[in-house]
């Protein structure tokens, strides 16, 4: 038996990594919004959203990369959305439950990346 995986696991595996940049920037966008509109409880749902989407990425891709490339994505949109645009219009107000968002996100991101890994199952 040979440990390489086949060529068509390998592309199912780099779809994935691709629909996690997505889905990352997604959660990232909409978490953006929920966590200012309703504090504290935004702030709970969109760590809880960012967190399914980290420990989703791990678990369908089976490796940390899945979590990480869901965190580039989310990453992304996050300093995105953090940026002033030319009209002085901007998702975040710059008071503190964005850093809460920020830093919270990248710590459940480190959290899930460091998980251990459970024996896939074979389809």
């Amino acid at each position: 038996m040979s440990t390489t995986a086949s060529p068509a696991s390998q592309g199912a595996r780099f779809t994935w990594y691709a629909v996690l940049v997505v889905l990352g920037a997604l959660v990232g966008a909409a978490g953006s919004l929920v966590q200012a509109a309703w504090f504290p409880g935004g702030l709970l749902l969109a760590l809880l959203g960012a967190a399914g989407l980290f420990y989703g990425g791990l678990r369908a891709t089976g490796t940390q990369a899945g979590v990480f490339t869901a965190g580039v994505g989310w990453l992304l949109a996050v300093i995105l959305l953090s940026n002033t645009r030319p009209e002085g219009d901007r998702v975040f107000t710059g008071d503190g439950s964005e850093l809460l968002y920020l830093f919270g996100g990248m710590a459940i991101a480190v959290m899930c990346a460091t998980l251990f890994r459970l024996p896939r199952t074979p389809l």
